[in-house]
């Protein structure tokens, strides 16, 4: 019975990170490409080898990356990741298909241009990220370089992509075009965080109640989540009851409220945004 439900998930997870690749090259051939605007990465190489020789980003995406891969494979090993190599892929062929039916902007505001573009860029990352994929490129670099230098790969990254950026000085001479890429370099990256973060994100929940078994029960089963039983003692009734306290992902609060609100409408909660959570069914200690 495991097997089928375990293929299921890797489909679903290859189609969000499908649908994540289509909507990163989206935002590059409908807003930024065609308005000449330049963002980082191995898409921003590659829209620069477009401008200045007219060969098809994808073309170079793929080979820049298969590059890349190549020299990965030889620095980091051969289990570096199926879902970069398929991500690389995909991409580039959604970046000929894109262009080659994409030949006017959607918008011809450039700033205008620039936000959306670079916020729908962010937004697949992050959704990518989330998936444990990677779109390959300048994460590969930061990867190989971290594993011999004491550099963050954070800020690897961000060099390198200032590098790309400042490059288009190069092609057009102008300021306001590499403004407009160090614009799509800032939105990209707080759309990312934004994206990650809340993904990530969980809340403490401390649930005072007349049913904590049932209650409890039900989250184990239904959410599969543990729950701690707290002892207290109210100090207005002088009764000592159970404290419930789980701790869930954001986005799975709204069903534990949903939950003790079926079993006890009078229940008293306390919920509380928490910095990070580590260990079994959240995140791991680095």
């Amino acid at each position: 019975m495991k097997k089928p439900v375990s293929i299921l998930s890797e489909l679903r997870t290859y189609l969000i990170i499908t649908f994540g690749l289509f909507m990163m090259a989206l935002g590059w051939t409908g807003f930024l490409i065609p308005n000449q605007i330049l963002g980082g990465g191995v898409s921003g190489i590659s829209t620069l080898i477009y401008w200045s020789t007219g060969l098809p980003v994808g073309v170079s995406v793929l080979v820049i990356n298969a590059i890349l891969l190549l020299m990965a494979v030889r620095v980091l090993g051969v289990g570096f990741g199926i879902k970069t190599v398929y991500s690389v892929v995909v991409l580039s062929g959604l970046f000929t298909l894109l262009q080659h039916y994409i030949k006017d902007p959607f918008v011809t505001d450039k700033f205008l241009a620039a936000i959306v573009g670079s916020s729908m860029s962010g937004a697949a990352m992050g959704i990518i990220f989330t998936q444990g994929g990677s779109t390959g490129g300048t994460d590969i670099v930061a990867l190989m370089i971290n594993k011999y230098h004491n550099l963050s790969p954070g800020k690897i990254i961000l060099y390198i992509d200032v590098f790309i950026i400042s490059s288009s000085l190069l092609i057009f001479r102008s300021i306001e075009t590499l403004v407009y890429g160090f614009v799509v370099m800032a939105v990209a990256s707080y759309v990312i965080d934004l994206i990650i973060t809340g993904s990530k994100q969980s809340v403490q929940i401390f649930v005072f109640t007349r049913h904590p078994q049932v209650i409890a029960d039900r989250i184990g089963k239904e959410m599969g989540r543990g729950v701690t039983f707290i002892k207290g003692t109210g100090w207005y009734t002088k009764t000592e009851n159970d404290i419930l306290m789980v701790i869930v992902r954001k986005m799975d609060s709204t069903q534990v409220l949903n939950i003790v609100k079926q079993e006890d409408p009078t229940a008293f909660l306390s919920l509380n945004t928490v910095m990070g959570v580590y260990g079994k069914g959240f995140d791991t200690i680095k």
